[in-house]
């Protein structure tokens, strides 16, 4: 797929992997809309005439609606964060809690159910994992739990709704606002958490953003995962 004046939506594009993938596309090419439930925070750090538009990916009302205004789309990309993130042992974890991880998994069914039928023929969507669901660490069951359906998912559906595409991107530790706002606080963090992994440091968001712009544009790949994860899952 050739970006120059495709239409691509990114869904959680305000902040982290999400806004990386924002300006890969814009700087390809593409034209951009972001959605979020809170977008007006990106509008100084999205390239020029990106489209922001509020929405939740819980809502199928409003998606509904806004595929509708957005269509015909080229390309759908979700890296919203979706719900919480339950962390510690599965004996002790809150349930509903854990129950509200999987807002993230109904996000994406969400988007790829409503959008899909309002994208071209040969349009693409990536989805986004991470690498616990193949190789989870203590106390990350909730997150294992939701980042397997999720890649579940797109094995499933990849078929259906071909000859569209889907993939999932899967990545490892990524340095982004999730881990707060003290610089050396997350560093810190950051370099203990990695210091097993093959390669020793977090991730960027554009390193994950580029492997989502890969499976954009090779049109020989769909239903499966990407991994960007530093040595994650191998080491």
């Amino acid at each position: 797929m050739d970006l120059q004046d495709k239409k691509a939506v990114v869904f959680g594009g305000s902040s982290g992997i999400g806004l990386a993938t924002v300006h890969r596309l814009a700087a390809a090419g593409a034209s951009v809309t972001v959605v979020s439930r809170d977008p007006e925070r990106a509008r100084s750090e999205v390239p020029d005439g990106v489209e922001l538009k509020a929405c939740d990916t819980r809502d199928r009302d409003g998606l509904s609606a806004l595929f509708a205004e957005l269509a015909p789309l080229d390309i759908l990309v979700n890296a919203a964060t979706g719900g919480k993130r339950p962390a510690g042992p599965f004996l002790e974890v809150d349930l509903d809690a854990f129950q509200g991880a999987f807002d993230k998994l109904w996000g994406y069914t969400n988007t790829v159910r409503l959008g899909a039928e309002h994208m071209v023929e040969d349009g693409t969507i990536v989805i986004v994992s991470g690498a616990p669901a193949r190789r989870s660490k203590p106390g990350q069951t909730a997150i294992a739990s939701v980042g397997g359906a999720v890649e579940a998912f797109c094995r499933s559906v990849a078929p259906e709704i071909y000859p569209r595409r889907i993939n999932v991107v899967s990545p490892g530790i990524i340095n982004t606002p999730m881990f707060g706002p003290d610089e050396s606080k997350r560093e810190e963090f950051l370099g203990k958490a990695t210091s097993r992994h093959t390669i020793k440091r977090a991730g960027t968001p554009d390193e994950v953003a580029s492997a989502i712009q890969f499976v954009i544009e090779n049109d020989f790949v769909t239903g499966t995962t990407v991994d960007v994860d530093g040595g994650w899952i191998s080491s």
